[in-house]
């Protein structure tokens, strides 16, 4: 058997156990008589809060995913489409950042001057908490929807800018020399020589951005409201819903899992061996 397979079989025991023991643990006493709704939304016909056992949550799933795009009002959106809202605010966000972190850099890498000169200010903001921007991009932006985006941005830029400076600076020096051999461009260098040399660099900060990014979405929406998964999350709160909370946050995981698979394939495809 091979290693992907074992591992694969350990990793569904592993689930089957912590499925078997979520269920157990949580399961509501028995009642002589008819539950509230009360009751029913706490778990059991005792006064303690219950987490819902899987059994209720992989229900709940089935009918959330069987007609994930219905859309009964503002409260009421399904899953589809409030997914469908955070993805758009994070790739937009993230891919704005992409057009300036790789391209300023490149220019960081290749200028020691600019380098010095930039560095202070990257130190400055770079520890800065998205969210602490949401308040001011609300006050200039005045509208949600693009402040969620901006915060996006703003959280996504560091990881690229870092890494795409980092990996540029660090291309073998022979390389360049073999370049300036061949009398390439400056334009003809970067493209020919740094940037394939950088790309596994900078497509790891583009992975850790993507992450910070679907991370900082999810806070952002329980702040600004409307819509998205991060709203999804809040509002189930709000209405006493555990079962959807949880399959809501089963989703978050699930769907920042694609991401990250989907960019460590991107990264796959730019590595090289020297």
């Amino acid at each position: 058997m091979s290693l992907n397979m074992r591992a694969t079989v350990v990793a569904l025991v592993f689930l089957a156990v912590l499925l078997g023991l979520w269920e157990a643990m949580n399961q509501p006493p028995e009642a002589s008589e008819a539950l509230t709704e009360f009751e029913l939304l706490m778990g059991g016909a005792d006064d303690q809060a219950r987490v819902p056992p899987p059994s209720q949550v992989l229900a709940l799933a089935w009918q959330e995913l069987s007609n994930p795009f219905y859309d009964a009002g503002p409260n009421d959106k399904g899953i589809g489409i409030q997914l469908a809202y955070s993805l758009y605010r994070v790739l937009t966000g993230y891919f704005a950042a992409a057009l300036i972190a790789i391209p300023l850099g490149f220019v960081i890498g290749m200028s020691p001057l600019m380098y010095r000169a930039l560095n202070p200010f990257i130190q400055v903001l770079r520890p800065i908490s998205p969210l602490a921007w949401m308040p001011l991009a609300l006050f200039i932006i005045k509208d949600s929807e693009q402040s969620a985006i901006f915060v996006i941005f703003i959280c996504s830029i560091w990881p690229m800018l870092i890494n795409t400076a980092f990996g540029v600076a660090n291309v073998r020096s022979d390389w360049i020399r073999v370049a300036q051999t061949h009398e390439l461009s400056p334009w003809r260098t970067a493209w020919s020589v740094i940037l394939p040399a950088a790309a596994p660099t900078i497509l790891t900060g583009m992975r850790i951005s993507i992450g910070i990014a679907w991370l900082v979405i999810v806070a952002a929406e329980m702040l600004v409201g409307g819509t998205g998964i991060g709203y999804y999350v809040w509002n189930e709160w709000n209405n006493l819903d555990l079962n959807s909370v949880i399959f809501s946050i089963l989703m978050i995981g699930v769907v920042g899992m694609l991401l990250d698979m989907a960019l460590s394939a991107v990264s796959r495809l730019v590595a090289y061996e020297e």
